[in-house]
């Protein structure tokens, strides 16, 4: 039987002495009311919250966990070079060959440098950019998330607006938005920044077009500007090399985080070698970047991501989990629109313009032991089984059962704070 009162109370507590009960992109104040704010472990493919309900995780960390929760031989190594010394007055030598284990992966890089969250290796790539071109203007899509600092966070609170000032923004995909915004940056273009795919909450995913890519390229190698992929949430899951070797197109800087480590805290930066210079005479450094242990996990994630078919395996599992859910959704007379990679899926109800069928659907899953968001995307880990999957599939069929009877449903009164709730709904 589901229950949350450990969790309730510890919201309770929280609210006193955490701003806001909780912040940043793991508060649950956006998901269905009775979505867990606090967890107590994890475990392969499972996670259990603070009430000790269980699930089969599918944020995964929100990425991070691309072997599963707790791998045996990357813990092993993590903690054996814990033992040995983790955050010292300079760096283990490992920190060298991790960076060659990374540029021999990464067919545009030529250098790296470690750091901590996805923010730092994105804002390190603007650095880069401006410091390689004088220039100042970066090109960024519509809606696309690079991490939350002053320059990118999505929400504007605590901001000034000189934080946003040389920045001109473009629609994903749309080669002629891209121009435009190249044009408008003028003899000032810095970078262009793109996703690997679009991954943006609350709308289809996309995966880049080539026409679209290849003109980035283009019109960086025309105007002397940086093309840079922000790999930190797709990294290594669509594909062993940047995400957009995909489409045959090499970004100057890649930025790298989430899953480099399955879940021990590091992240990257990537980058070609006419931009070695510029990376070396920014100043740009933080206490715990040089931490031993985690370049430990990352060593042998690399390992496992050269050695074993956890690609083809996570992709495969996300085919089978994305059929089963459409024959399900069908059976009750309901339509999914499930976009991304199968490996990364985002799913959302057809004719659901206020949510109320998806969060009511979620809600139940959530309820019956399956971890799914409603409008962001999620994640397969390597640890998943075909049992897992199908497991999913049949929970999920009770779950269409359970809104399909449901009649009704209110709106989602929580959205409307960001705008995603119309009259007519």
């Amino acid at each position: 039987m589901w229950t949350n009162s450990v969790d309730k109370a510890l919201r309770e507590r929280a609210e006193a002495v955490i701003p806001g009960g909780m912040y940043g992109h793991q508060s649950v104040r956006l998901l269905p009311d009775d979505y867990p704010q606090f967890f107590d472990r994890a475990s392969g493919t499972y996670l259990w919250d603070a009430d000790g309900n269980r699930y089969i995780d599918y944020m995964c960390g929100y990425g991070p966990n691309l072997f599963g929760y707790g791998h045996e031989s990357i813990d092993a190594a993590y903690i054996s070079q814990l033992k040995k010394g983790d955050t010292m007055t300079g760096p283990a030598g490992l920190m060298v060959e991790l960076a060659e284990q990374m540029t021999a992966m990464v067919s545009h890089a030529d250098w790296a440098i470690f750091c901590k969250n996805g923010t730092d290796a994105t804002t390190m790539a603007m650095m880069v950019a401006r410091n390689f071109t004088r220039k100042n203007t970066i090109v960024l899509a519509k809606g696309a998330y690079h991490g939350a600092a002053p320059w990118c966070t999505p929400v504007k609170n605590g901001t000034a607006p000189s934080d946003r000032a040389n920045q001109v923004f473009y629609i994903y995909n749309d080669v002629a938005s891209l121009e435009e915004a190249v044009r408008k940056a003028g003899d000032d273009l810095a970078a262009i920044f793109a996703s690997p795919i679009k991954h943006d909450t609350f709308v289809d995913q996309e995966d880049p077009i080539t026409e679209y890519a290849q003109r980035a390229r283009e019109l960086c190698d025309e105007k002397g500007a940086l093309l840079i992929v922000d790999d930190v949430r797709a990294g290594f899951r669509l594909a062993r090399d940047s995400s957009w070797a995909r489409v045959g197109v090499k970004p100057d800087l890649s930025s790298w985080g989430k899953a480099i480590a399955n879940g021990h805290p590091i992240s990257a930066l990537l980058g070609a070698e006419k931009a070695r210079n510029a990376a070396a005479t920014i100043y740009a450094t933080g206490s715990f970047w040089f931490s031993a242990a985690p370049m430990a996990a990352s060593l042998e994630t690399m390992r496992l991501i050269r050695e074993t078919d956890y690609l083809e395996r996570t992709q495969s599992l996300g085919q089978r989990l994305r059929a089963g859910l459409d024959e399900a959704a069908n059976r009750h007379g309901f339509a999914l629109r499930q976009t991304g990679p199968a490996e990364m899926p985002l799913i959302m109800f057809e004719e659901d313009p206020g949510y109320s069928k998806g969060y009511a659907w979620n809600d139940a899953l959530m309820k019956r032991g399956v971890y799914f968001h409603p409008w962001h995307n999620m994640f397969i880990c390597a640890a998943m089984t075909e049992a897992d999957i199908d497991h999913t599939i049949e929970v999920a069929n009770d779950a269409f059962k359970f809104v399909r009877d449901a009649g009704k449903l209110p709106r989602i009164e929580k959205l409307a704070i960001l705008g995603l709730l119309t009259d007519g709904h």
